[in-house]
Protein backbone atom coordinates (compact mmCIF):
# COMPACT_ATOMS: atom_id res chain seq x y z
CA UNK A 1 0.00 0.00 0.00
CA UNK A 2 1.45 3.44 -0.96
CA UNK A 3 2.03 5.78 1.87
CA UNK A 4 -0.31 8.59 0.80
CA UNK A 5 -2.92 5.75 1.96
CA UNK A 6 -1.63 5.37 5.26
CA UNK A 7 -3.26 6.44 8.53
CA UNK A 8 -0.29 6.07 11.35
CA UNK A 9 -0.14 9.04 13.88
CA UNK A 10 -1.28 8.54 17.09
CA UNK A 11 -3.20 11.75 17.07
CA UNK A 12 -5.26 10.74 13.34
CA UNK A 13 -5.97 7.40 14.95
CA UNK A 14 -7.77 9.09 18.06
CA UNK A 15 -9.53 11.39 15.87
CA UNK A 16 -10.80 8.38 14.03
CA UNK A 17 -11.66 6.62 17.32
CA UNK A 18 -13.67 9.85 18.81
CA UNK A 19 -15.59 11.04 15.87
CA UNK A 20 -15.71 8.55 13.46
CA UNK A 21 -18.56 5.83 13.23
CA UNK A 22 -18.18 2.10 13.38
CA UNK A 23 -19.83 -0.95 11.85
CA UNK A 24 -18.63 -4.77 12.43
CA UNK A 25 -18.99 -7.97 11.66
CA UNK A 26 -18.03 -11.34 13.47
CA UNK A 27 -14.44 -10.80 11.53
CA UNK A 28 -13.55 -7.41 11.89
CA UNK A 29 -14.53 -4.09 13.23
CA UNK A 30 -14.25 -0.80 10.44
CA UNK A 31 -14.28 2.73 11.76
CA UNK A 32 -14.95 5.37 9.18
CA UNK A 33 -14.15 9.34 9.49
CA UNK A 34 -15.18 11.77 6.69
CA UNK A 35 -12.37 14.55 6.71
CA UNK A 36 -14.26 16.65 4.41
CA UNK A 37 -11.38 16.96 1.93
CA UNK A 38 -10.82 15.52 -1.48
CA UNK A 39 -7.76 14.17 -0.46
CA UNK A 40 -7.37 10.42 -1.04
CA UNK A 41 -8.60 7.92 2.13
CA UNK A 42 -6.20 6.73 4.76
CA UNK A 43 -6.05 3.37 5.99
CA UNK A 44 -5.11 1.91 9.40
CA UNK A 45 -4.84 -1.42 10.52
CA UNK A 46 -5.27 -2.83 13.88
CA UNK A 47 -4.61 -6.48 14.85
CA UNK A 48 -4.10 -6.98 18.62
CA UNK A 49 -2.20 -9.62 20.31
CA UNK A 50 -5.11 -11.86 21.59
CA UNK A 51 -5.59 -12.75 17.72
CA UNK A 52 -2.26 -14.36 17.68
CA UNK A 53 1.08 -14.18 17.46
CA UNK A 54 3.69 -12.04 15.49
CA UNK A 55 3.43 -13.86 12.43
CA UNK A 56 -0.60 -14.51 12.35
CA UNK A 57 -0.55 -10.96 13.29
CA UNK A 58 1.29 -9.20 10.07
CA UNK A 59 -0.50 -12.06 7.70
CA UNK A 60 -3.67 -10.78 8.66
CA UNK A 61 -1.93 -6.92 8.00
CA UNK A 62 -0.97 -8.28 5.02
CA UNK A 63 -3.97 -9.66 3.59
CA UNK A 64 -6.00 -6.58 4.97
CA UNK A 65 -3.68 -4.48 3.16
CA UNK A 66 -4.21 -5.88 0.60
CA UNK A 67 -7.71 -6.43 -0.23
CA UNK A 68 -7.62 -2.57 0.47
CA UNK A 69 -4.93 -1.76 -1.58
CA UNK A 70 -7.19 -3.90 -4.75
CA UNK A 71 -10.04 -1.41 -3.68
CA UNK A 72 -8.32 1.85 -3.46
CA UNK A 73 -10.30 3.09 -6.47
CA UNK A 74 -13.77 2.39 -5.34
CA UNK A 75 -12.96 3.78 -1.86
CA UNK A 76 -14.58 7.84 -1.68
CA UNK A 77 -12.03 10.15 -0.95
CA UNK A 78 -11.79 12.10 1.74
CA UNK A 79 -12.03 9.36 4.45
CA UNK A 80 -9.88 7.72 7.12
CA UNK A 81 -10.67 4.32 7.94
CA UNK A 82 -9.33 1.84 10.88
CA UNK A 83 -9.36 -1.80 10.72
CA UNK A 84 -9.63 -3.82 13.51
CA UNK A 85 -9.13 -7.77 13.03
CA UNK A 86 -11.17 -9.94 15.17
CA UNK A 87 -9.60 -13.13 16.70
CA UNK A 88 -11.34 -15.33 14.00
CA UNK A 89 -9.59 -13.69 11.08
CA UNK A 90 -6.73 -15.32 12.57
CA UNK A 91 -7.90 -18.72 10.67
CA UNK A 92 -9.13 -16.95 7.04
CA UNK A 93 -7.50 -17.09 4.16
CA UNK A 94 -7.70 -14.37 1.07
CA UNK A 95 -10.94 -14.73 -0.03
CA UNK A 96 -12.47 -15.45 3.62
CA UNK A 97 -10.73 -11.57 4.45
CA UNK A 98 -11.99 -9.90 1.07
CA UNK A 99 -15.58 -11.38 1.25
CA UNK A 100 -15.67 -10.43 4.75
CA UNK A 101 -14.35 -6.68 4.12
CA UNK A 102 -16.72 -6.38 1.40
CA UNK A 103 -19.57 -7.33 3.75
CA UNK A 104 -18.25 -4.71 5.94
CA UNK A 105 -17.42 -2.05 3.56
CA UNK A 106 -20.75 -2.38 2.02
CA UNK A 107 -22.50 -2.01 5.77
CA UNK A 108 -20.76 1.45 6.37
CA UNK A 109 -21.65 2.23 2.76
CA UNK A 110 -18.05 2.83 1.53
CA UNK A 111 -17.78 0.97 -2.23
CA UNK A 112 -19.12 3.44 -4.35
CA UNK A 113 -18.18 1.96 -7.39
CA UNK A 114 -18.37 -1.88 -7.64
CA UNK A 115 -15.66 -3.91 -7.14
CA UNK A 116 -14.08 -5.99 -9.93
CA UNK A 117 -12.76 -8.91 -9.72
CA UNK A 118 -9.43 -10.15 -10.35
CA UNK A 119 -10.61 -12.41 -13.01
CA UNK A 120 -12.87 -10.14 -14.77
CA UNK A 121 -10.14 -7.82 -14.39
CA UNK A 122 -7.88 -10.54 -16.46
CA UNK A 123 -5.44 -10.76 -13.73
CA UNK A 124 -4.90 -14.46 -12.35
CA UNK A 125 -6.96 -15.44 -8.89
Amino acid sequence: MQKRYRLKRRNDFRRVFRTGTSVANRQFVLYVYDRGNDEPMRVGVSVSRKVGNAVTRNRIRRLIKEVVRRWVDSLPNGVDLIIIARAPAAKMDYHQVKSSLRHVFSRAKLLSKPVVSEKERGGSG
